[in-house]
């Protein structure tokens, strides 16, 4: 296809995709369709919300608007309540779609969206900590710092202190990804470790390091990805952090490059094991590193060169995985459905554990930041800012 065939599909892809939804039958949310229970507030529909918000804010199509409000109207309740929504679950993942309600709220005025901020806001208050002060993933997974929870988490915390609670924990936030760096970042590689486990207790920790064995590759995604999100969020006030997250996202950019596939600008499932069996080619956390690297050189983060390599990353992708059906319809392939460490599944983060995963298509986690990673796209070509 060429490029424009190729947004053209994305287009149709991104329309069929909102034709056959609403809030309590999210079609891209797989892990409910499988499930057959009742939708939850939940960070797959955060993510693809957030992409199609940004979608009406680079087009100005209403329809994207009207969607995400009505998807997101369906959760809020009046006074600022969520449905489904258990604080005292202290899941991270449930903040992300907060990200969404600072758009929203400046676009409808709905005192609601904004009440619900600070009721996402009052599990931080809360959350249990690592003893270096970084946020537990969940409640279920004590002591445990996933890099995934990065993006959920930090960058909904430092635009809400910059904007509703005068900075004052915008620093907290820093700390969190400096305390990351320090401990799951490796040095010989320049990437990160998928979870670290402050006790070492669990199974899958190494017991001196309490790291996770691999880098898995939508963990690192989603964590580039909070890199320049969270460095948007804070801004130029405390210019000595905002510059050091643009320092970390440099230098974890300049190292992914070494891994990234010659042949498809793709990365695989397991970062550096290319030539492992089972390992592949996988979208959504290849989208989420085109996202960074065009969001990053568009906010002057990452050098100019790397909005070219995002961009072939993207195309490389929809080459790959975006085609149709038989009966016409769009599709997204070579998603991996889920990943995580621990619980009942004996995760255990071996090269085993990553390629058995399910494969699925359509699925948000891929889907979202595709469409997060096309928006970059068109303000590059319209040289926006």
């Amino acid at each position: 296809m060429t490029r424009e065939e190729t947004k053209e599909l994305l287009n149709e892809y991104i329309d069929h995709l909102l034709d056959i939804s609403d809030a309590e039958h999210p079609m891209w949310n797989i892990e409910v369709q499988r499930s057959k229970k009742q939708n939850t507030w939940n960070y797959i529909d955060g993510c693809m919300m957030s992409s199609v918000l940004r979608l009406y804010e680079m087009t100005g199509e209403k329809k994207y608007l009207d969607f995400v409000d009505n998807f997101m109207d369906w959760f809020v309740e009046d006074g600022g309540d969520i449905k489904t929504f258990e604080q005292s679950e202290y899941n991270i993942d449930r903040i992300k779609p907060g990200t969404v309600l600072f758009s929203l709220y400046d676009i409808t005025k709905k005192e609601k969206y904004r009440k619900a901020m600070d009721n996402l806001r009052g599990q931080l208050e809360t959350q249990p900590r690592t003893r270096e002060g970084n946020f537990w993933h969940k409640k279920i997974y004590p002591y445990q710092v996933w890099l995934d929870g990065l993006y959920m988490g930090q960058p909904f915390y430092m635009e809400y202190e910059r904007r509703y609670n005068k900075m004052s924990g915008c620093l907290d936030s820093f700390k969190q990804f400096l305390n990351v760096r320090r401990i799951m970042r490796d040095e010989k590689t320049g990437l990160y470790y998928h979870g670290y486990d402050e006790s070492r207790e669990m199974y899958w920790a190494d017991k001196e390091s309490g790291l996770s064995p691999n880098f898995w590759l939508r963990a690192t995604g989603w964590f580039i990805a909070s890199l320049v999100d969270t460095a948007e969020a804070l801004g130029e006030e405390l210019y000595y952090e905002y510059r050091t997250l643009q320092e970390i996202l440099k230098d974890l950019s300049d190292s992914l490059l070494k891994y990234m596939d010659k042949d498809s600008n793709m990365f695989y499932q397991v970062i550096d094991k290319k030539d492992a069996k089972g390992n592949y080619l996988e979208t959504s956390g290849s989208a989420l590193i085109a996202y960074a690297f065009l969001k990053g050189s568009r906010l002057s983060y990452l050098p100019e060169r790397f909005a070219d390599i995002g961009e072939k990353i993207f195309y490389g992708i929809t080459d790959k995985y975006l085609s149709k059906n038989e009966d016409g319809t769009p599709r997204l392939g070579g998603i991996c459905l889920v990943a995580g460490l621990g619980g009942k599944d004996h995760r255990d983060g071996s090269l085993e554990y990553y390629f058995s995963e399910p494969v699925v298509e359509n699925d948000a986690k891929g889907t979202g930041p595709l469409i997060m990673a096309y928006v970059e796209i068109l303000a590059k070509e319209n040289n926006r800012r």
